[in-house]
């Protein structure tokens, strides 16, 4: 008997002796008299009653702490109650070089439990992420494709040399703080940056301190390049984007062709015929609807011939399709099938690697649970807006776009969702949204005192130097730096100073978060106080978040290659 349907002698199924910890999301063996001793509920921090060890204190939220002992332990985690193993329970895990996020599987028995905890490799990236699986507020998830070319058929693609691989597919997913939706972020290997100090840990647990580039270099060398581990990359991500990544999924390019195989094949969709006969990868499809898996799956995704210009760029695009039909593929087909959603999440596993964070299967259940909530049609895709390397004669890399990159990740910063989702807005919400409603003074009538809370160095000087030649507020000071850092950028106004206040906040694009109104009346020459928080970039740039992108190329999970 295989081990999905192998039971005992007694009729005992294995699966019902193995019950999930909700304390460290990990199986155990149950007692063999658990069946007839009724447990005695225990408090989440005490200890167990057969155990010398102190009760256990739920860790801080926040990044994670200096290195130690591995912790499966996750006081984030909700507490949920074990169930049988013959009623069904949804595993989504999470993953994909090219950003196979949703992944499904069924109830486990020890022998799959066991089998794809073995699997799963973890890297100690030392600091940097967080050491819960979820936190309050926004998800962030890097999915890194690493394209090293160890495995069979996997030499043909390009450098034959690689043994450690580079940060080829990139992949920025970025979950909401409601979970009703999310957005995911292509960044190109091409795109020319400055990569961070970092640090990696070593085999024999010592850390070792790999200096950042000095000039402008590819993204795809913060990873496999000097020693760099993910968490260099991570680094390299948060300097991008201004966001804090919490965790990281690695796949290489098996991954491709073991779960477009285990899921059945991928549907694509293809304008005109896309031949490669002569670039390596033999990749021979025809115009319109095609079902492709393994080595062809690859193959696609690597492509470049053929393409508009054959460039990265074309063939991100063209991945973001492919991703989208195997989220759908995913939803549609393999969650009814238990077999085959063991088989892509053995699959998966087989090709994963991540942080300790969420190094097992308990562990990447709660997070995928909280990604399943999201619907397809609410996850966006995109690529970072870029530009072609101004320093290139003939461009070959590319920079961030100056104007639109900044737009999109402000966004993110700010958990503004790029879809149509309608989120609930609370009545303080409202409220403060109604300090920007009403008449504006002159701005030759503002007075205004300008201190610097934590902005860029100078900020309050090059603020009022803008204020006052370019925007006609002539009573304005700076003040320099503030008694305080502040979170972000606020403005203090007496109610009798509202039309200033709302006038300033138009000039400088705050939000209405921003507002801080007092309670008594100002006399009639006091300043209202400005103190530029790390939200503000520099002058003449909104600190509001814009409310949506138009200008940069957008595409959702539901949509279909082929329109029907």
């Amino acid at each position: 008997m295989d081990a999905r349907s192998r039971g005992q002698a007694d009729g005992t199924d294995p699966a019902d002796q193995w019950v999930l910890n909700p304390e460290t999301g990990e199986y155990e063996l149950r007692p063999n008299d658990s069946a007839e001793r009724p447990r005695t509920p225990r408090p989440r921090s005490a200890p167990r009653p057969d155990s010398t060890a102190p009760a256990r204190v739920p860790g801080q939220r926040g990044r994670r702490a200096a290195p130690a002992a591995e912790d499966t332990s996750d006081p984030g985690r909700r507490k949920r109650r074990p169930k049988r193993s013959r009623r069904k329970k949804a595993l989504m895990w999470t993953g994909g070089a090219l950003g196979l996020v949703l992944v499904s599987g069924s109830a486990f028995a020890y022998y799959w439990y066991d089998r794809l905890s073995g699997n799963i490799d973890t890297v100690d990236i030392g600091g940097v992420g967080s050491d819960k699986v979820l936190a309050d507020g926004p998800v962030n998830i890097l999915i890194i494709g690493n394209d090293v070319r160890t495995g069979e058929g996997n030499e043909a693609y390009g450098n034959r040399t690689n043994v450690t691989g580079h940060a080829d597919t990139t992949l920025l997913f970025h979950v909401a703080e409601d979970r009703t939706n999310a957005t995911v972020v292509s960044i190109p290997r091409d795109l020319v940056i400055k990569i961070p100090d970092c640090e990696s840990i070593q085999p024999d647990g010592s850390t070792k301190d790999i200096p950042g580039s000095t000039v402008a270099t590819r993204f795809n060398e913060s990873y496999g390049v000097s020693g760099r581990d993910p968490g260099c990359t991570m680094l390299t991500v948060e300097e991008i984007t201004g966001l804090e990544v919490d965790h990281f999924m690695m796949f290489d390019f098996n991954a491709v062709k073991t779960m477009s195989t285990a899921v059945g094949g991928v549907e694509v969709c293809l304008e005109k015929p896309l031949k490669d006969l002569d670039g390596g990868s033999g990749l021979d499809l025809p115009a319109g609807e095609s079902k492709i898996q393994g080595e062809d799956a690859l193959s696609f995704l690597r492509n470049r011939h053929g393409l508009k210009n054959e460039s990265d760029l074309d063939r991100i695009e063209m991945q973001q399709k492919f991703v989208a039909s195997m989220l759908r593929q995913l939803k549609e087909d393999t969650l009814g099938s238990p077999s085959k959603m063991l088989d892509v999440a053995d699959a998966a596993t087989k090709s994963l690697t991540v942080d300790k964070g969420i190094g097992s299967p308990g562990k990447l259940l709660t997070l995928a649970r909280e990604l399943g909530k999201i619907d397809l049609k609410n996850i966006t895709m995109m690529t970072v807006p870029v530009k072609d390397n101004p320093a290139e004669p003939v461009p070959v890399t590319v920079v961030l776009d100056p104007v639109k990159a900044p737009k999109v990740f402000s966004m993110l910063q700010n958990d503004v969702s790029f879809t149509e989702v309608k989120k609930k807005e609370k009545n303080a919400k409202d409220k403060q949204s109604a300090l920007l409603e009403g008449t504006r003074a002159e701005a030759s009538e503002i007075r205004v005192d300008v201190f610097n809370g934590g902005g860029p160095d100078g900020a309050a000087q090059e603020t009022l130097a803008w204020l006052q030649t370019g925007e006609g507020v002539a009573r304005s000071t700076n003040r320099g730096n503030a008694p305080a850092e502040v979170d972000k950028t606020r403005l203090e106004y007496a109610p009798n100073q509202a039309d200033q206040a709302r006038k300033l906040a138009d000039l400088m694009g705050l939000p209405a978060s921003a507002m801080k109104p007092g309670t008594e009346d100002a006399a009639g020459t006091t300043p209202m106080t400005l103190t530029l928080g790390p939200d503000f970039t520099e002058a003449g740039v909104p600190v509001a978040p814009p409310k949506k992108v138009d200008d940069v190329a957008q595409s959702r999970a539901d949509e279909r290659m082929c329109k029907k």
